[in-house]
């Protein structure tokens, strides 16, 4: 297991989870409108900030731009602090510093903010450089209008151009936000992870539950609705059933926690900064159970090796 370390980012120093944004105003994959609207977000909101999880991610393409307006409202409604982190997306068609600029002062105006405490290159897209999308969020940064730089979606090597052509011009890479869960350990293997702790980056996991499969919620025979059930093959539900056992055998040893609990606790077991999507306050509520404790190094051990099980027969 790794703890984080010093060299951390500021805003990071403090954060063990924070909230993920994509289903607010996503009608297609998450059905948003049908299955919870903006009164369920305001209370998942609320309910966050009370169990001490202030770090809200978001995008300007979640939602067509309707999570960071959601969120926007909600945050006038509070004088607690929370730390809010968009992404810009670097389409084809944009293709120069200007468009990095416009895009985060529309993405600033829907949040209702000046700036925001990171900024993040959503993923890496030709043709545009990793080194001329960096130097467009140094201008970003020296402008005022964010106050770190982070990249998502980025291998080990593009993770290393970013944070070389960043630290160049004196600013270091606060993150990179990634998939990161027991059936995607890809970060880990491929020395991803070991890389952002040695250069000091936060690694922010992005579906920390592999979209609701360890929740313990799915079966072969009760597969989650709407475009998510198109994605997912029930022959994987049944292989992954003795890694949920495992989860539920370990949260019963830690009173009573639940296989999501014990999920979201080992990405944050492995250094990471898990951000479980929320569109409820009992999901909000269920996901602040994770944090308060900490599995054991066997335990780790065990979910990773049962893990390796699962994927290597997959």
């Amino acid at each position: 297991m790794s703890d984080r370390l010093p060299n951390l980012h500021p805003i990071f120093r403090d954060i063990q989870m924070g909230a993920g944004t994509w289903p607010w105003g996503d009608r297609l994959f998450w059905g948003y409108g049908r299955e919870y609207n903006d009164t369920d977000l305001k209370e998942a909101f609320d309910s966050c900030l009370s169990a001490g999880i202030c770090f809200f991610d978001t995008a300007e393409i979640y939602g067509q731009g309707k999570s960071e307006l959601l969120l926007g409202q909600f945050l006038k409604t509070t004088d607690l602090p929370a730390i809010i982190a968009t992404k810009f997306m670097p389409w084809p068609w944009r293709l120069s510093h200007a468009r990095l600029i416009h895009a985060l002062k529309k993405s600033l105006s829907r949040l209702g903010e000046v700036s925001v405490d990171l900024y993040q290159i959503h993923q890496s897209l030709p043709p545009i450089t990793i080194e001329t999308w960096m130097g467009a969020m140094a201008t970003a940064f020296h402008e005022g209008l964010t106050r770190s730089i982070g990249v998502s979606n980025y291998d080990l090597n593009q993770t290393r151009r970013a944070h070389d052509r960043l630290i160049s011009l004196g600013i270091p890479l606060a993150s990179n936000q990634i998939e990161f869960n027991l059936l995607n350990r890809q970060a880990e293997k491929k020395g991803l992870l070991e890389e952002c702790k040695n250069r000091g980056i936060a690694v922010i996991a992005y579906s920390p539950l592999a979209q609701g499969l360890l929740t313990g919620k799915y079966t072969p025979d009760h597969l989650p609705g709407g475009m998510r059930n198109r994605r997912i093959n029930p022959r994987i539900l049944s292989q992954i059933q003795p890694l949920v056992q495992l989860l539920r055998k370990i949260g019963a040893a830690h009173d009573g926690k639940t296989p999501a609990q014990v999920a979201l606790n080992w990405t944050i077991c492995k250094g990471t900064v898990p951000i479980p999507s929320v569109k409820s306050a009992n999901q909000a509520q269920q996901n602040s159970g994770a944090l308060g404790w900490r599995l054991t190094e066997a335990e780790v051990t065990d979910l990773d090796l049962l893990s390796d099980r699962v994927l290597g027969s997959g």
